[in-house]
């Protein structure tokens, strides 16, 4: 990559992370991303409210799609950078901010190329969750997948950058990488009263409590090998608590993080079963809503096959294959849609401190930039 394009990239990297907007409410770095594509006369449309899909056609060979988010967080921004968030209590710490543009640079580098094919540069809104969406419960990615406008593509390539990771190295797992992930709400309803006359109330903190413990079970009975994570995070009385009533209601909320599907499947099967036998036993009511689900992100390893010239001749012998982890992404839609590839982009700053991703300390190392849309470039023009 030229000096000047990178110098250019840095800019539009430290203005879109300093003016940080969550999930669908990308409307100021969607205009910028539209700027850009316009004065490289790269055509485009709208997609998920404020997300952009561009398409460089040349010629009549197959479709590849490069992908990056947009949304920020709702952090506090702790970094001490001079280009820190001007928007209170938002923050790209996931680098997204990175992603857009990284993917910008590559629209710049395959402008002046020669292939046979098309290429389509997704810019996606709300990776990060589904709050605000115009479809409830979707995120952007889920919503883009279900268009079909996608369907027709030879592969989907993402990247991620990893601020634990020294720039100039690459991680990749084949098969399934990232978990199957559900938000849960669990309402225990039972009957209040005087807690001096339990013989007449059915007390929901006593049956929330073994709740607690008794899903917990499940986990080691069900994957004591397999990554799987089941988190209570939220206990909640309604109404107005009093030591000497037992309430009627407790909410319990939480997260299931499963990296195979079909343990996933067996955990919330095994769940629901756990919930009707405690309402027999306790003669309570009790409901779970399943909220916010991304299934597992799919890796094709013939995808990945085919890009391993592409990432010795970029990184070398600093390609990492590692283990699945439990976080999620929406490109896990791509990825059960069309064949796909995730990767970890290194973008460890140099110093003595370093954090990991949504930490409100967080920073990331632009040297990852040329890096990453060099990588985008020669993935898209080895599948073409």
């Amino acid at each position: 990559m030229q000096e000047t394009l990178f110098q250019k990239l840095i800019q539009i990297r430290r203005d879109i992370h300093a003016h940080p907007e969550l999930g669908f409410l990308e409307h100021r770095t969607s205009s910028l991303v539209q700027r850009e594509l316009q004065s490289l006369e790269i055509p485009f449309e709208s997609v998920a409210e404020t997300g952009v899909l561009a398409t460089m056609k040349k010629g009549e060979g197959p479709i590849v799609v490069l992908r990056a988010d947009m949304d920020a967080l709702p952090l506090k921004e702790d970094t001490g950078l001079y280009f820190s968030s001007v928007n209170d209590n938002i923050m790209h710490a996931c680098g997204h901010d990175i992603h857009t543009t990284m993917l910008l640079g590559a629209a710049h580098l395959l402008k002046d190329q020669n292939f046979d094919g098309t290429v389509k540069f997704l810019f996606q809104p709300s990776e990060e969750g589904n709050l605000r969406s115009p479809q409830p419960g979707k995120s952007g990615g889920q919503i883009i997948a279900e268009t079909g406008k996608l369907e027709s593509a030879k592969a989907v390539i993402g990247l991620h950058v990893n601020p634990l990771m020294r720039v100039g190295s690459l991680s990749f797992t084949n098969g399934e990488a990232l978990a199957n992930v559900c938000n849960f709400i669990i309402t225990v309803r039972g009957k209040s009263g005087h807690a001096g006359a339990l013989e007449h109330v059915i007390d929901p903190v006593l049956i929330s409590s073994h709740l607690i413990v008794a899903a917990q079970s499940i986990i080691s009975h069900t994957a004591p090998t397999q990554p799987a994570v089941l988190a209570f995070t939220t206990t909640e009385i309604l109404g107005q608590p009093a030591y000497n009533v037992i309430p009627e209601t407790v909410v319990l909320k939480g997260s299931l993080r499963v990296l195979n599907l079909d343990t996933y499947s067996l955990i919330v099967e095994r769940m629901t079963k756990l919930m009707k036998g405690m309402e027999i036993s306790y003669e309570c009511k009790i409901d779970m809503e399943l909220t916010a689900y991304y299934p597992s992100l799919l890796n094709d390893s013939g995808l990945n096959a085919q890009l391993k010239s592409v990432q010795e001749k970029l990184f070398g012998e600093n390609v990492v294959s590692q283990g699945g982890q439990l976080i999620a992404e929406d490109f896990a839609f791509y990825s059960r849609q069309v064949p796909s590839v995730f990767y970890f982009l290194g973008a460890a700053v140099n110093e003595e401190q370093t954090y990991f991703l949504h930490h409100p300390k967080v920073k990331f190392n632009e040297d990852c930039i040329p890096l990453g849309s060099t990588f985008l470039t020669e993935a898209a023009l080895q599948l073409l």
